[in-house]
Formats: structure tokens, sequence, C-alpha cells
């Protein structure tokens, strides 16, 4: 499995805006400049989280985003499901149910399940306040 750069960027996003929420809205371009992410991509990205609830928004002056809930109710599997989808490593996993016709003769399909609980099991218990915590354990030093 390969996350895509939307994804990555999604959840560099939302540790940004965890990073530097003081109670104001942040504009893109202060986001932007900080990941080094063309702000017309990250406006893209914005606008999925946006519309999933996870961010609010509010135009002109002194506008800009915010996290919409507090940040310890994020986790990484919910920033990548929203923005790739599901996170199975194979197409018979996509689904609640498995109707590949050969589900019940593979032996193989133990090990795919095996490995989507295990990515389910890491991306789901990290929080965003986790990454907030190990980037100020990184970086003494960050600014915000």
């Amino acid at each position: 499995m390969k996350i895509s750069t939307k994804g990555r960027y999604a959840l560099r996003l939302m540790l940004d805006l965890a990073m530097h929420d003081d109670g104001s809205y942040i504009p893109i371009k202060d986001i932007a400049k900080r990941q080094s992410i063309s702000d017309k991509y990250l406006e893209q990205i914005i606008s999925v989280l946006g519309r999933a609830g996870y961010v609010k928004s509010v135009r002109g002056a002194g506008g800009g985003y915010k996290l919409a809930h507090p940040v310890k109710s994020y986790t990484v599997g919910m920033v990548l499901r929203l923005t790739e989808g599901s996170l199975a490593p194979v197409a018979c996993l996509d689904d609640n149910v498995n109707t590949c016709e050969r589900r019940n003769e593979c032996a193989t399909l133990m090990v795919w399940e095996k490995l989507y609980e295990a990515i389910n099991g890491v991306v789901d218990s990290i929080t965003l306040e986790d990454l907030v915590e190990y980037q100020k354990s990184l970086a003494s030093d960050y600014v915000i």
C-alpha cells in the first residue's frame, strides 16, 4: 500500500492547524508557506476536509481555517480514509463483505486480512494529538 501525496499533505495540513491553534483562523497561504506545499493544492485538500466537518473556515479579512473538533478526536486513519478511500491492501477487502468468488479457497486471503488489521490498528491508534506531541519532541525549537 502506498499513501498518495494528497493523503500525506492532508495529514500535514491537519497537523499544522493543530500545532498553530491559538483559537484564531489560519490563512491557507501561511500553512502552504510553512509546509512548502502549493496553496492551490492545499485549497483542494482543505475543501475535502471541510466537507467532512474536520475543519471550519471563515472568509475575508482575518479568515482562514481551524480544526472543527478537539485535536484528540482525530485519528490518522480518519484523515487517510477521507483522502485515500479504503486502506485495504487488496480489492477483495475494500467492502464490508468480501464477495470474491475465491474467498473460501484462497489461502493468501489470511495474509491480506492480517495486513489490513495491522494497518487499521496503527492508523486508528494514533491521534492528531499524538502527532502534535511527537512533533514537539522532535523540534523543541518548533516555531509556533
